[in-house]
């Protein structure tokens, strides 16, 4: 599977660009900021967008929703419970950031969910805490996890924002993501990948 980090936006949000090497089908997972760099990396890898996904919508996940979705014309996705959130420019007032407005999601997802992109698939998890609405795409037979803002190399997602809740955050960790496979790759929305085994043994929050 092709996959493509790229941090961006005013706190080096990581967008990924997952790809088929096949059949050139990709998806982009939280599309951070700067749609004209995203783009480039679309056109550069050959691929076509299947689908725009979202693991939440606090904004500095989804500044440049607007502009790749004008551009590949991929539907939108969006767990319900993050729906007012993207509504509100994703809290993005409350850090004085103005955002371009977001599309409306085009589709739910929800646990279970399978998103298939070429000979990909990534089952849906729902993993609350640091949004109501927060999920992560995992693809069992690559080994890896776009998990947004739940777990970090040696950190875990904040939930002192709206929304947010401790408790309900460490759950979700510790039932959707400490139970996969120690050589999963961890693809989170800050920092660098890591893996479920080094987060297990190093992580001071687990």
């Amino acid at each position: 599977m092709i996959v493509k980090q790229l941090p961006l936006g005013p706190i080096q949000t990581n967008c990924y660009i997952a790809g088929c090497e096949e059949t050139k089908e990709g998806v982009i997972i939280d599309p951070s900021a700067e749609p004209e760099q995203i783009m480039a990396e679309i056109n550069n890898l050959g691929l076509t967008v299947k689908y725009v996904l979202l693991t939440h919508a606090h904004f500095d996940h989804m500044m440049a929703n607007a502009g790749v979705i004008e551009a590949t014309g991929a539907p939108l996705a969006l767990h319900p419970l993050d729906l007012p959130l993207l509504r509100n420019n994703g809290g993005a007032s409350f850090f004085g950031v103005r955002v371009p407005q977001s599309p409306e999601p085009d589709m739910e997802l929800a646990e279970g969910d399978a998103i298939t992109f070429g000979t990909h698939t990534l089952e849906v998890l729902f993993t609350p805490g640091h949004t109501p609405g927060h999920v992560s795409f995992y693809e069992a037979n690559v080994g890896i996890i776009f998990d947004g803002d739940v777990l970090f190399a040696s950190g875990i997602g904040r939930t002192d924002l709206p929304g947010g809740d401790y408790e309900t955050l460490m759950t979700s960790i510790n039932e959707k993501l400490m139970v996969l496979p120690d050589e999963t790759y961890v693809c989170s929305g800050h920092g660098p990948v890591t893996t479920i085994g080094r987060e297990r043994q190093t992580n001071p929050w687990l």
